[in-house]
């Protein structure tokens, strides 16, 4: 919600194309995320090393998910990179924030 309102902001006050590439850059950041959330639920109530083990390869591809992402955004034509940085960064301290507020 939080990134669609800095996009939404990027289209009141630059314009459509920014909030293209501002909800592009949440999503860069939220696919990964969501992808290591559900590979490390995966592994509840299994023994301490697998834990370990599916945590170390979950961060493992949420890493190469992110720079494949970043790459497809920088093949797009007319990319938008402060947009694009503003989206990722938020969506990713939203979730450094959310752990602060717990």
């Amino acid at each position: 919600m939080i990134i669609m309102l800095v996009g939404i902001a990027f289209a009141l006050f630059k314009s459509v194309n920014e909030l293209v590439f501002s909800m592009l850059g949440g999503m860069v950041a939220f696919i990964p995320n969501a992808y290591f959330a559900l590979r490390t639920n995966q592994s509840f109530g299994k023994e301490a090393k697998e834990i370990l083990n599916s945590f170390y390869v979950a961060e493992a591809i949420k890493l190469l998910l992110t720079a494949s992402f970043f790459l497809m955004a920088f093949q797009l034509p007319n990319v938008q990179i402060i947009p694009l940085l503003t989206g990722f960064i938020t969506a990713l301290s939203i979730s450094w924030f959310a752990l602060l507020i717990r």
